[in-house]
């Protein structure tokens, strides 16, 4: 079991408790288990589980009569012959061949009182940033509210991964400076971006250039941080979607990107995006050789989001409205209310990846000329891509 101890997963599913006070978890109960090094990957039968944000990618092997190391689960889809993602808040039996929604990810009243919802999420955050062991830990840095709240709970050398000329790489220099911090810069060039894309698609077999995108700068990061001797890294994930970061939550009734009509409501959708985003990051730290920290997506912290008001979600004028008033004395003006760029554009990976696409002769007006250039890439790479989407 990852995330969690075995006995408090067991609980929870006795229960039917959402959130157990865990940061999430996943892997077998009753299990036959397969260790590797030391290390458990795998098993051949038992109950296989994933938390109700999915917080922790396993996969279960979809041919009956597939035989490889890990058996029939693994928590990597390349020890599989056809992986299946388990979903988000389900119990899978595989001795008996049945699957059960066990959580549902609740949904609490508003708290009419601003100030005491406020205060939750504060004392939620700190508590969780503040938590965080240093030992072996960086801290992947943007110098967005997020990765700063959580560099500003430990003692711990921040990176950020971007082109010379790139957004992210300016914002968390100034957000570094601002709150005394040690940054190391990973200075990208198209070199680190083709010898990368292979390695980041075999990890989580998505070759699509969005998934790429957001993954490249996390692998190479993560990357450099082990080759400095850390072997773990703690990131700021969740908080766009906890706490009402996009700019499709803000006015949900003429946004065509959102099914809901209120903010909340697209907050919840954004919310349940999670478990298809984070075995995305989560499998290419670990490709990288680092494991990821992620305190935003506490328990705690979720039930503490979960329960905000529209007004303290977004607004015309501001997003994420409660984690920024959370964070008033904690972190400098400047970084509290500083605008942020989704990784794959503040770090210009995309526009770079465009870039080398063009130059190898996939062109715009060819249809998903990225993808291709990127399939390309793993091509040249060899065939152990492992299954892509």
């Amino acid at each position: 079991m990852r995330g969690a101890p075995a006995a408090v997963v067991r609980t929870a599913v006795a229960d039917e408790n959402p959130l157990p006070g865990t940061g999430g978890f996943a892997g077998a109960l009753d299990t036959q288990a397969a260790v590797e090094h030391g290390r458990l990957v795998g098993g051949r039968g038992g109950r296989v589980v994933r938390d109700v944000l999915g917080r922790e990618p396993v996969f279960v092997e979809a041919q009956r009569d597939a035989d490889r190391a890990a058996g029939r689960w693994s928590f990597d889809p390349r020890r599989l012959v056809a992986p299946r993602l388990v979903d988000a808040g389900r119990v899978v039996d595989l001795d008996a061949d049945t699957e059960t929604r066990t959580w549902t990810l609740p949904d609490p009243a508003p708290e009419p009182d601003h100030h005491a919802a406020v205060e939750r999420v504060r004392d939620a955050v700190l508590d969780r940033v503040r938590a965080v062991s240093a030992d072996g830990l960086a801290v992947a840095f943007s110098g967005g509210i997020d990765s700063a709240l959580v560099a500003s709970g430990v003692d711990a050398p921040c990176y950020v991964a971007g082109f010379p000329d790139s957004h992210d790489v300016a914002a968390a220099r100034e957000a570094a400076a601002e709150m005394d911090r040690d940054l190391r810069v990973v200075d990208l060039t198209h070199d680190d971006l083709v010898r990368a894309v292979p390695d980041v698609v075999r990890a989580t077999g998505r070759t699509n250039p969005m998934d790429v995108g957001i993954a490249l700068p996390l692998f190479l990061v993560a990357e450099r941080a082990r080759a400095d001797g850390f072997s773990r890294l703690a990131v700021g994930q969740g908080a766009d979607e906890l706490f009402g970061g996009y700019a499709k939550v803000v006015s949900p009734a003429d946004d065509h990107r959102v099914a809901a009509d209120t903010v909340r409501g697209a907050r919840r959708e954004t919310v349940e995006t999670l478990p298809q985003q984070l075995p995305r990051d989560v499998l290419s730290l670990r490709a990288a050789g680092v494991e990821p920290v992620a305190p935003l997506l506490h328990d705690r912290v979720v039930a503490a989001a979960l329960a905000l008001p529209a007004d303290l979600l977004a607004t015309d004028e501001e997003r994420k409205v409660a984690l920024r008033h959370a964070a008033e004395g904690v972190l400098p003006p400047g970084v509290t209310g500083a605008d942020k760029k989704a990784v794959q554009y503040g770090s210009l990976v995309s526009r770079e990846l465009d870039r080398l696409a063009r130059q190898a002769g996939y062109k715009r007006r060819m249809d998903d000329h990225v993808g291709q250039y990127i399939r390309s890439l793993v091509d040249e790479g060899g065939d152990d891509a492992g299954p892509l989407e």
